[in-house]
């Protein structure tokens, strides 16, 4: 589950607002249990454990379900999430001008992908799934959600700094999540990133989330896919590359040759003997929790 800072996450903040609730969450961290049991562990009244667990539910941390029994249907709740990650506001680097170009998910210019795969758009699927040959689709252009097992995709990027302009920080900003046939939400899969074929480090990705609904993911997707990624931040700059201000590599801005080059070029890939080869699912506009594509924010002087 990825939350921000917004009233929209409140109801969940509300919920882990509670010791008694907190224990819920530890206990079915544990096995599936049913009302009475909860109330017995924590030595309350089934009325009072229900309406924790109604809280709980209306917050989406745990779900309960109808399990038939020797004693007939029983009612057992479990937990629905694995991870809770809060996302903050950008950091804003007022001191430099800012140039931002985005690009579509489906705006890739070369790639080789193996199965589980697939294009998308808001409406509906483009060409069919798990046949690489149609991500060269022309329709793919209109894509907002890209997935694949295993290999790359790579994106073209206008430098439309000037000579004047001296850059001093990029920001490559997008939505990601792994790949796995339908979700598992504990999937983890090392993602690497390549800019001007220079390799920028390698991320581990937790898994491809079902968990909620994604907040733009639109409706015809069936809610056991993969709906919504984790938005990451990798910064390049003259001491570093971080990925949301973590330490990825030793590569730094003036590697990159930014000068000299009129097109940059980035790739997304998942290497065939990475430790994790889980797969990588992008979200473009109209699909997961944030309505962007993919950013390159080039900050300058």
């Amino acid at each position: 589950m990825q939350l921000d800072i917004s009233k929209d996450s409140l109801h969940v903040y509300d919920a882990l607002n509670s010791e008694v609730r907190l224990k819920i969450l530890q206990l079915l961290s544990e096995k599936r249990m049913n009302i009475k049991e909860l109330a017995q562990k924590l030595g309350l009244s089934s009325a009072i454990t229900t309406r924790h667990i109604q809280k709980l539910e209306k917050a989406q941390l745990i779900k309960t379900e109808k399990i038939p029994g020797k004693s007939g249907i029983q009612k057992l709740s479990y937990l629905a999430v694995d991870t809770i990650e809060i996302q903050f506001p950008q950091k804003i680097y007022h001191s430099y001008k800012l140039h931002t170009t985005q690009l579509s998910v489906g705006h890739y210019t070369d790639f080789y992908v193996k199965p589980t795969c697939g294009i998308a758009s808001t409406e509906d699927f483009i060409g069919q799934v798990d046949d690489p040959k149609f991500f060269m689709d022309s329709e793919r252009m209109n894509a907002s959600l890209v997935w694949f097992s295993e290999g790359y995709v790579e994106y073209k990027i206008p430098n439309l700094l000037t000579a004047r302009d001296t850059p001093e920080l990029l920001e490559i900003s997008l939505e990601l999540a792994s790949e796995f046939p339908n979700s598992n939400n504990v999937w983890p899969s090392d993602i690497t990133f390549y800019l001007n074929e220079i390799n920028l480090g390698t991320w581990t990705c937790p898994g491809n989330f079902s968990d909620t609904r994604g907040r733009y993911t639109p409706s015809w997707w069936e809610d056991k896919n993969s709906q919504y990624g984790l938005l990451k931040h990798i910064r390049i700059s003259q001491y570093d590359t971080c990925i949301d201000g973590k330490f990825l590599s030793d590569v730094v801005l003036a590697d990159l040759g930014i000068e000299e080059k009129t097109l940059l070029t980035f790739k997304i890939c998942v290497e065939s003997d990475a430790q994790n080869v889980g797969g990588v699912t992008i979200f473009g506009k109209g699909f997961g929790n944030h309505d962007q594509d993919i950013l390159f924010n080039f900050y300058y002087l």
